[in-house]
């Protein structure tokens, strides 16, 4: 029975280079597979391409490729990707560019559109899920909508012999299922098999998750090796079976485990997974230990797809001004929270109202409250304030208030550190698929 081998070389935008390495060296892969891309990475891009139109793609693609793209074209693995994020077809030009530079003369690159719905978005006039209103009564600064593309673009980009499939925003697992549809000529109705390749993918799709990066948690869960943790494998078939594996001597673990851990990660309805591609039903998945570091997996599904696809709505939101300042020794905890007091005293004072703030010492009560601050005291504590404002220059303020504590009480503050970020939110609506599709583009890197 035909099978294929599958990579997963990067969880996110700024993941490790040297385990995408590794596999590409060692790991009798036919695909290399990145997925660099969260829920706010193209909005963050959609601000640096209005910057430079050259920018909006993934800040480590150069590095990535020059790591990975020699040894794959030696190999002959291809590499797929979303790392164009923003701006694909600048993301094309800089592989291409250092195609040229490390002498390849033989890449080919297919540039994935279709993705950018911000014009549809806009004369649609749709409905915001979060806002509750159509953009045009929502008051919101729209950056960026990307609509979530399947596998369809980056199958036709495989049939026209890409070695580097460059996309923007496609659904995670469709970046892993698309070499299977192409490798085993799946047709694009076959929805059992489309379920299982979306299994396969979304357990690949965060990288080191499922190795044991995620898994680890020590005296309950020990896993070896997390600095030079190995990045998965798919070993799949036709009929879309797969086993999930690692190279071998690698850090890491994959045990039945660590799979159903990812497989269970940002799931709502196990039976009812939407993506573009498929209705996925992974309520009867198996998983079977199959040795040292390899799990097989079966029994996923999927129904036919949904006439929509989900749009991701980048807009700017106000800014976020933070200060911290460290507190140490006796009566640390009770100087950390007059501190707090301080500075929200002097908020007052200064008649300045954030949209939202926080007063947290972090260790005791920054992420679970004060109702779940455990009984005794700390030798050391660090006071934040966090708040959202409208105005850059309110956010400012935030810090400031934060580093005047240096000298006007309580004793002992010290380390301050203060930031203001522009704060980029989301939110998101559906669009008919009718009213977008995939667009490839070709480059070569032969003069």
């Amino acid at each position: 029975m035909k099978k294929i081998r599958i990579g997963s070389g990067a969880g996110y935008a700024g993941d490790r280079i040297e385990p995408a390495v590794e596999l590409a060296q060692k790991g009798d892969i036919d695909y290399l597979v990145f997925e660099c891309l969260a829920e706010r990475t193209i909005a963050i891009g959609q601000k640096q391409k209005q910057q430079d139109p050259a920018r909006g793609y993934n800040e480590l693609l150069e590095d990535r490729m020059r790591a990975v793209l020699p040894l794959c074209r030696e190999k002959g693995i291809t590499i797929i990707t979303n790392m164009g994020s923003a701006n694909p077809p600048a993301a094309g030009d800089a592989v291409v560019a250092l195609a040229r530079e490390l002498g390849l003369p033989d890449v080919k690159v297919a540039v994935v559109t279709g993705d950018d719905v911000y014009a549809t978005l806009i004369k649609e006039d749709l409905t915001l899920d979060e806002a509750g209103a159509p953009v045009s009564e929502s008051g919101k600064n729209i950056l960026s909508a990307n609509a979530y593309m399947g596998a369809e673009g980056l199958v036709q980009a495989l049939a026209g012999g890409a070695n580097v499939v460059i996309a923007g925003r496609v659904a995670d697992p469709s970046l892993f299922l698309s070499p299977m549809i192409h490798a085993f000529n799946w047709a694009f109705d076959d929805w059992e098999r489309l379920g299982k390749g979306t299994c396969i993918g979304h357990l690949l799709e965060c990288g080191g998750q499922v190795t044991g990066g995620y898994y680890a948690d020590p005296g309950y869960k020990d896993v070896q090796g997390l600095a030079r943790l190995g990045f998965p494998i798919a070993e799949v078939t036709e009929r879309g079976d797969a086993v999930i594996t690692k190279v071998a001597g690698s850090g890491g673990r994959v045990c039945v485990d660590t799979c159903k851990e990812q497989l269970m990660y940002e799931i709502h309805r196990p039976d009812r997974y939407l993506t573009p591609d498929v209705v996925a039903d992974f309520s009867g998945v198996t998983f079977t230990a199959q040795g040292d570091d390899a799990v097989a997996v079966a029994g996923a599904t999927g129904r036919p797809r949904t006439d929509t696809l989900k749009v991701s709505v980048g807009y700017q939101d106000g800014f976020i001004g933070e200060g911290e300042i460290s507190y140490a020794g006796p009566g640390a905890v009770a100087r950390g929270r007059l501190a707090l007091d301080i500075v929200r005293e002097r908020f007052g004072l200064c008649r300045f109202t954030p949209e939202e703030a926080r007063y947290d010492l972090i260790g005791i009560d920054a992420l679970h409250g004060a109702l779940r601050s455990r009984p005794g005291e700390p030798y050391e504590v660090r006071a934040r304030v966090a708040a959202r404002c409208l105005t850059r220059k309110q956010a400012v303020q935030v810090g400031n208030e934060v580093e005047t504590l240096y000298t006007n009480g309580p004793a002992g503050g010290g380390a301050v550190m203060k930031s203001v970020k522009e704060i980029l939110a989301m939110d998101s609506t559906l669009l008919s698929r009718k009213l977008t599709q995939a667009r490839v583009d070709y480059l070569e890197s032969a003069k």
